[in-house]
């Protein structure tokens, strides 16, 4: 998906903007999914392109100050090293419109299937309710 500043200008807020085609972060404890609930219907899906991400019923509470995830959606993200803020991490991208979502952390001791924690800005995602993909 191709689109210019512009475009994305359009149709994202000025916030969503930052995160998601500048990769910034927001504030923690800000976002409006940082502690809701996992659900066993539902997903969140990219708020730049509305690609399905993360069935609901893999949040959990990380108490992180952002919404995290054990596991993404097969094919629905893309990993990058990301070596800025004077570390070394895995950067999440939404593998359709290759907006920032946030970093994977492992290894952290969660008690996951996975345990991973996607930790993933509220601003890059809008929860659908809908049945999960």
């Amino acid at each position: 998906m191709s689109k210019t500043d512009e475009e994305w200008r359009a149709i994202l807020s000025p916030a969503q903007f930052k995160v998601l085609r500048r990769s910034a972060t927001e504030a923690p404890y800000t976002g409006e999914y940082t502690s809701t609930p996992a659900s066993e219907t539902g997903y969140y899906e990219c708020a730049g392109c509305q690609q399905p991400l993360y069935k609901a019923s893999t949040k959990f509470i990380a108490h992180c100050g952002w919404p995290a995830f054990y596991e993404a959606i097969p094919g629905s993200i893309t990993v990058h090293r990301d070596t800025t803020a004077g570390m070394v991490r895995e950067e999440m991208r939404c593998s359709n419109c290759d907006g920032h979502l946030g970093h994977i952390f492992r290894g952290e001791g969660y008690k996951t299937p996975t345990d991973e924690r996607h930790c993933v800005n509220s601003i890059s995602l809008k929860l659908n309710t809908g049945e999960s993909k």
